[in-house]
Order: C-alpha cells, then structure tokens, then sequence
C-alpha cells in the first residue's frame, strides 16, 4: 500500500498552457484514491501552509517550475517530482506526459528514490543589519543595472580577502547551478550530490578570469567598491532580490534546507541526461552512392 497519501500539484503560474496538464494529473491522483490539492495560480505565501503538510508536490513546467518548486517545498523536507514542458528541463524526471499513468503505478508503488540538493542562502548586508534574505537553488547572480558599466567586487573567502574583480558581474552557484548561468559563462559541470559552491565571473576585465570551485562548507562575501557607478542588482535563481549599494554585503553560503527531488530512472542517470540535452545530436550519414564504371 502506498504512503503516498497527500499530493499537492502546482502549474507554472506564468504559463497558462500548464493549467491544464496539473488539473489531467490531478484528477488521475484523485481517480486512484490519493488526497490531492492544485494550483494553477500561486505565491509561495499562499503554498506554503498546504505544502507543510503534503508528502509529495509535482511540478508542471520546466526547471523554472522546479526552482519555484523547490524553494517553497524545502523547508518542509517535502520531494518535488518535475513534468517537463519546457525546453531542457534539466531537473525535470517526467519527459513524456503521454507515459504519466505509468509513472504513476511505479510510484504509488514507492519504486523511486529521493535525490537531495544543496541550496544557497545569500543574505545582503546594510552597515550591519541583514536587509534581505533568500535561498536558492541554482544561483544567486551579482549583475549590472540599466546602465552597462563595469562593476569591482571585492570578493571574500571564508573572511579572507581573495580578489577583486573588475567585470559585468558575478554568478556564484550550486552544483545544480553548474549546468544553468554558470556553464553559459564557462563554467565547469559539476555532479549534483557535489555541496561545494562555484564562482564565476562575468566577462572580467584585466582581473581573474576563470572559475574557482571552493570547498564544501565555504563561506563567500562580496561587496562592491565605493567607486563603483553602476547600479547594481542581485537576483535569486531568475528573480530579482533586491538592488546593491557600493559597501554593502553580499554573504553567500549553504542553506540550512537542501531541495529533494523525487527519481524515477537509476542513480547514474544524471551524465547520460545531461549529455542527452547538450550534445548536438548528429545523423549518421549513408555511404555515397558509387558512380558505376
């Protein structure tokens, strides 16, 4: 019997076409006895309260479901299962909505397993006092305003000073991260049991320019110089935190909560997806026909 007894299911709430597909999967929750709530249209205020006392929410969407996913499902230790309609769904399980019911059977069986990821917590500090706070899963990203100009980051590791970047910005990642933002810039793929953190510069200029992985449990402090110009903007997997002033800080390390993400395939599944979404799929070509002598 399974112990699955409550299911939440969230669609995109940006995307419309995605009401549709969580309410089928709703109701074939409901058809097999299993308590169910939806959402089609949500916050994570207005989640929140029902997810406290879910075993199991499934995202509709692609990876931008699954972060919005994963950020109001972890503080309650509550798994995520993904049904990819976007575009690489990177952590995403479901590929095929036609195989649903399927997929259902194997895990009202409990034939899954529960992958856990590490999470950010970045935390802006103003003279002191912590002026916003949030988690993330991917990333938290140190970007220029409107005005293009370059920014200088004095970067901290651990309370150590380590470099001063003079670039566009910065993305500083996760493991799950490693294949979002920061592989765009050149960054290294990372395994995603992996719990050390990633920086990665935004087109430096006449300052470090590659990627520093730091160990696990690293603590990571920027703060823009005095003579920096530009207006500068901090976001969090996507969404926009909160705007940066010259010497505050920005204090990046491991969340307290980690994103658990319901599997299907085997434990080796994630190179072999990766590469799947990735490598240009090339056909194989025919033999060119031979002119008759």
């Amino acid at each position: 019997m399974s112990h699955l007894k409550r299911i939440g299911v969230l669609a995109h709430p940006l995307r419309p076409q995605t009401a549709p597909v969580a309410e089928n999967i709703a109701d074939s929750l409901r058809a097999r006895g299993v308590e169910t709530w939806l959402y089609t249209h949500w916050n994570e205020d207005e989640v929140r309260p029902q997810v406290s006392k879910t075993d199991m929410v499934v995202a509709i969407g692609g990876d931008g479901a699954m972060l919005r996913a994963a950020r109001v499902c972890a503080p309650d230790a509550v798994p995520v299962l993904g049904v990819n309609m976007g575009q690489l769904g990177f952590l995403t399980e479901i590929r095929s909505l036609d195989a649903w019911e399927g997929y259902l059977d194997l895990l009202l069986r409990g034939e899954y397993w529960i992958e856990s990821r590490m999470m950010l917590h970045a935390s802006v500090l103003r003279t002191g006092v912590v002026i916003a706070e949030e988690d993330a899963l991917n990333d938290v990203v140190i970007r220029q305003g409107m005005v293009v100009k370059t920014i200088r980051l004095q970067t901290y590791i651990d309370g150590e000073w380590t470099t001063t970047y003079n670039a566009d910005g910065m993305v500083i990642a996760t493991a799950t991260g490693s294949t979002a933002y920061a592989l765009a810039l050149g960054g290294p793929i990372l395994p995603p049991e992996l719990r050390n953190i990633l920086i990665v510069p935004n087109a430096p200029h006449l300052s470090l320019n590659i990627p520093i992985v730091l160990s696990e449990g690293a603590t990571v402090e920027v703060i823009p110089s005095p003579e920096t110009q530009a207006e500068i903007g901090l976001v969090v997997d996507g969404a926009v935190m909160c705007e940066v002033l010259p010497d505050d800080r920005i204090r990046v390390q491991a969340s307290e909560h980690v994103s658990r993400f319901v599997r299907l395939r085997e434990r080796n599944y994630f190179y072999r997806s990766l590469l799947d979404r990735l490598e240009p799929r090339i056909p194989v070509r025919s033999e060119p026909e031979r002119k008759q002598i």
